[in-house]
Parts: C-alpha cells; structure tokens; sequence
C-alpha cells in the first residue's frame, strides 16, 4: 500500500519511522512545514519529519500553503494519507484523493484543538489515548476509526506522557492502515466534545491558590512555558502536599533542601526555583538571598 505522509514534529516523525519499519507499507511522498530559524542564532532548521524522509531517500514536500500541493500529491497516486501534527486543516481536493487518517492525542470528542496533552494532565485525567480517524474539512471532527487508551501515570510530567502516546499513535497508524478495510467508521457525538487552545507563555502564571491546580500546571507546563509567580519566578521542581486551608503563599515549613508552602486549598512542597534573568538554584539558596524564614510570604 502506498501512503503520503503528512507531518512535522518530533511526534509526526516517530509515526513516520513506524511506518517505514512495516514492509508492507511504501511511503511514497512526505509533506511537511517549511525549514525555520530556531534558536538564537535563528539557524535554519529542517523538521524531524524532513530529516527521517531524506535519510530513506524519500521525495519531500514542504509547501507554504496546502492549497498548492493538491496535484503533488494526486501524482503519488496513495493508497492512503497518513496525518500526523501537521499543522494545517487539509482541503476537500486534497481529502477525495484518498483517506486522510489523522492521528490525534486523545480519546475523541475530547480535547479537540491545539493542546490535548496538555489539557489531559491539566484536568488530572486518569487516561488518555490516541485517535485515528477520518479527516474531514473541520478540526478534529471527523469519523473514528480507532482508539488506543492508555493510562497516566500520577508522576508523569508533559514530555512522559508526549512519549507514551507518541509511541501508541506510530502503532495505531499501522494497525489502522493494514486493516482499514475491516474498520467501522462512527461519527462523533457531538455534544460530548470539548476544545483546547493553543498553550500560551501567560498561561504559566500561578498563584497560591489551589495545590492541586498549580501541580497539575507543573506537569502540563514543564518544560515550556514552565510555571512561575508573578514576579517572575519560575518554580522548577515542586511536590503537592497535605490537605488543609492556609495562608496564601507562607512558607510552612523549610528543611534541609525543600520548603512547603501553602495554599488557600493545600500545600506544595518547592526543591528548585528561577529567579528572572537567573540560573536556576535550590530554593533554599533562594531564601537565602532574599532573607526569607518560616512564616514568611514567599516572594
């Protein structure tokens, strides 16, 4: 069977490499984003996607605008359109040249949209899952083919879960392909569906407020855009803690390399911290500089 591939990040090219370990599978063609200056020194750097397709010395495709590629890809002549992270809806032209199956990270209806990781640690989900289904011109609207689940762990942070399903979705890619002839397609109850947007650095702004939101916000948030105070101070590695109802912000309790502080609902346990425009350092290095003590408002 041959497939166009479609894809950009590190998540888009585990699935391709998936696809190229199944002999029965032929990629024909990989579309991907353009080049981009990463960096401060703004190189010019390829996608992972590119670099996987040029290694297996596969025809790649990285238009601007996909309404420009619809002929590229009907010369392929695929069996099937493989999506993964692509970053861009695909046009009807495109979607009647073959089935497009999508991947998505997470158990549709749910967490349609930009950030569905995201969105499943910042809920405190128990599982999550990876979704193929049939693209349509809408986001993340289309016809459910498969569903893989998986569980979350309690001490995953973002980028354990990001490889967990990573994983799952190269599988469900090729479980799906080989045997979509077998497959049902059922639609999506709508009224179930919920949206994630696209994470920005503001929504990294925690307060004392709720233990449990600023622990889920750590796992969610880390590495990018990370969690920090309102002055600016980024907390790096942090614990939840008790129960209880406490004075926003009091340093609770310091010991030898960590400090517990509480919440209007809970406490955190804080090991490292980040000033602005500093490195990072253990939190007890920080209340040194600042001359802060138990009882203090950490600051």
């Amino acid at each position: 069977m041959k497939i166009v591939f479609m894809g950009t990040p590190e998540y888009a090219d585990e699935i391709l490499k998936e696809i190229l370990n199944e002999e029965s599978l032929d990629v024909v063609g990989v579309f991907t984003q353009p080049d981009r200056p990463v960096g401060r020194k703004q190189i010019m750097t390829p996608p992972p996607v590119k670099t996987t397709a040029e290694k297996f010395e596969i025809p790649v495709f990285q238009p601007e605008k996909l309404r420009e590629i619809a002929d590229e890809v009907r010369n392929l002549n695929p069996d099937f359109l493989v999506v993964g992270a692509y970053g861009q809806i695909l046009s009807r032209e495109i979607l009647d040249i073959a089935p497009a199956i999508n991947l998505h990270t997470s158990i549709l209806p749910l967490y349609r949209g930009a950030s569905p990781i995201q969105q499943a640690l910042l809920n405190g989900d128990l599982e999550t899952g990876v979704t193929a289904m049939l693209m349509n011109e809408e986001l993340d609207e289309g016809d459910i083919l498969k569903i893989s689940k998986i569980d979350i762990d309690k001490t995953w942070l973002l980028e354990d879960l990001y490889q967990n399903l990573t994983k799952l979705a190269g599988k469900l890619a090729v479980e799906t392909v080989k045997d979509f002839q077998n497959l049902r397609p059922h639609r999506q109850k709508t009224e179930d569906a919920t949206y994630c947007k696209k994470i920005k650095k503001s929504d990294g702004e925690v307060s004392f407020k709720s233990a449990t939101e600023i622990h889920r916000k750590w796992r969610a948030f880390t590495p990018w855009p990370s969690i920090y105070l309102e002055n600016g101070l980024k907390l790096l590695d942090i614990g939840i803690s008790e129960n209880g109802n406490f004075r926003e912000g009091e340093i609770l309790e310091v010991s030898e390399n960590e400090i517990r502080v509480g919440c209007l609902d809970g406490s955190i346990t804080i090991r490292e911290v980040q000033p602005k425009s500093k490195k990072r350092m253990g939190i007890i290095s920080y209340l040194n500089g600042k001359r802060l003590k138990q009882g203090d408002i950490l600051w």
